[in-house]
Formats: structure tokens, C-alpha cells, sequence
């Protein structure tokens, strides 16, 4: 298997309100190889931000195992925690006054995680100026974010999202407020920030043309992936995803053309396997498909 950055294995998040308990997470299995541009798609309450909130050191797993560079996030202590917040992961939000400090220029902005990162002085600024370039901002640099166009709080907002050099950058809807022709600006700096800099990225995103131009998506349904799509090979079809478990989502269009009620068996037949609803379901092993038959 191709070695992972991220890791999650039938993670499980609990949210407890009062007396209620919200299963956000429901056993997701996730994997992520170093370098992959991946889109976590799929309706709102799925468990996307939850995901992304675990990943990044915000929210801790209630059950389950979750692993990025090496650290498992399922048992960090609080410094560990902050520790793993300043050097591993950065992120990017939809909302620019979540990403950029509005008193400061853009420089100040790019320099402040390195200065709680502890970076001395000099590296601090060399390195922002440098990522500010990268970001094609580099005449702006001594700019404040009112100062600058949506798209450029966005590149600024990556600058800043890089500036302790993590191997994972998480993105929440990062092109949602932008118009399209910058949108698709921001995209390519992500796939030339990919590309140079070997960046492991995941963004959330219900955007179709955003989840297309990554290497892959992954759609999120109910709390546990559900389906993906490789949109690198040349005819990118969605395919089911079986978790470590054996568990599998069948896509609710081909659930309301066979009516399994609940039930199935599952059986055998040569080199794929066949579910069958289980009041009509062949007796042997290898029979033949018919009506009311889905293959796997």
C-alpha cells in the first residue's frame, strides 16, 4: 500500500448536548497518501467538518484510531495537541477574517505562527517573504487584508496556512466566496503548492468543478465514506468503498431500484459477488444473476 499521511480507522465522534447525543462520526475509515489532493464531498451533516476538525487538532475522536505523520491523535495531551497544531497541519477557511488577522500586514500575518512556533527572527521573515512570493503576492506584502481582492485574502490565507512548513494543509470550502475565474485561480496555486512543495491536501468543498480538479474525492455519507471517484484516470468512474469492516454503502439510486428491505445475502460468483434481497435470493453459490440482483 502506498504510504498514507493520513490514517482513520472506524473513527467515531460523539457530540453530547443536555441530554442528546449526536453521532457525527460513525465508524469512517479513511486513507491518504503523501502528495494526494483529496475532496471530502457529500451533503451538509454528513460529518465532513467533523473529520476535518479531527484531523486538525481541534476536536479529539471519541472512538476509533486516526493517525497523520505519525502522531495518533487519539492520544495526544494538551501541549501534544498544540504541538501538532503549529508543526503538522495548517488550514485554510472560507471566511478570510478566520485566516487573516486584519491589523496586520500581510507579512506580520504570514510571520505570526512562526513566532509561536518559536522561529527566530530572521528565519521568520525570510521565510515569509518567501512564501509570499511563492503565492504571488510579494508586491503586497505590506498590505493589510482590507486592502486586498478576496483572491488574494485566499493566497495570503494559504501563505500564512504554510508558514511552519506542515505536510498536511486541510481547506474548508476555501473557493466558496470567491467568483469562478478566481476560484479556479486558487485551485491551480493549490496544485502547484501540491506539486512543489509535496503537500498532502484535503478540502471539504460541495463544489463539483473544485472536487474534480483534486486527485480524488471522497464522498461522505451518514457519518462512514461512502463512495470515491479517481479523477486522474482517463474514464473516472464512482466506485462503492467496503471499509475495514466489510461494511458497504450502496448508492441510494440502485437501493430504490431493488427492493432489499432491509435484508440481503450475499453470495459468490466467480470473480464478483452478487446481493440478492434476501426473500429472492438464489439457494447455491454462483447462480446466475437475474432480476433484483446488485453486483459488487
Amino acid at each position: 500500500m502506498v504510504d498514507a499521511l493520513v490514517e482513520a480507522h472506524n473513527l467515531v465522534k460523539i457530540y453530547k448536548a443536555a441530554d442528546l447525543e449526536v453521532v457525527a462520526l460513525q465508524g469512517l475509515d479513511l486513507h491518504v497518501p503523501r502528495g494526494e489532493m483529496l475532496a471530502l464531498v457529500g451533503p451538509s451533516g454528513a460529518g465532513k467538518s467533523t473529520l476535518l476538525n479531527i484531523l486538525g487538532g481541534l476536536d479529539e475522536p471519541s472512538a476509533g484510531k486516526c493517525m497523520v505523520a505519525g502522531v495518533d491523535l487519539t492520544h495526544l495531551s494538551a501541549r501534544d495537541r498544540l504541538r501538532y497544531r503549529r508543526r503538522v497541519v495548517g488550514h485554510v477557511w472560507q471566511q478570510t477574517s478566520r485566516n487573516l488577522l486584519g491589523d496586520l500586514t500581510l507579512l506580520d500575518n504570514v510571520m505570526v505562527p512562526m513566532v509561536l512556533a518559536g522561529y527566530p527572527a530572521r528565519r521568520r521573515k525570510r521565510r515569509a517573504r518567501e512564501l509570499l512570493e511563492l503565492v504571488g503576492l510579494g508586491p503586497r506584502m505590506r498590505y493589510r487584508p482590507d486592502r486586498l481582492s478576496g483572491g488574494e485574502q485566499q493566497r495570503g490565507a494559504l501563505a500564512v496556512a504554510l508558514a511552519n512548513e506542515p505536510p498536511l494543509l486541510l481547506a474548508d470550502e476555501p473557493t466558496g466566496e470567491l467568483d469562478s475565474v478566481t476560484a479556479r485561480e486558487v485551485l491551480g496555486l493549490l496544485r502547484g503548492l501540491n506539486a512543489e512543495l509535496g503537500l498532502t491536501t484535503i478540502i471539504v468543498t460541495h463544489d463539483k468543478l473544485v472536487a474534480e480538479a483534486m486527485d480524488r474525492s471522497v464522498a461522505i455519507r451518514d457519518g462512514r465514506t461512502s463512495t470515491e471517484v479517481l479523477h486522474a484516470e482517463e474514464r473516472a468512474e464512482e466506485t462503492a468503498i467496503i471499509d475495514s469492516v466489510g461494511r458497504l454503502q450502496i448508492p441510494k439510486a440502485l437501493l430504490d431500484a431493488v427492493r432489499f428491505s432491509g435484508r440481503a445475502r450475499v453470495h459468490l460468483a466467480g470473480d464478483h459477488l452478487e446481493l440478492w434481497p434476501a426473500a429472492g435470493a438464489p439457494s447455491g453459490n454462483g447462480a446466475n444473476s437475474g432480476n433484483g440482483a446488485a453486483k459488487s
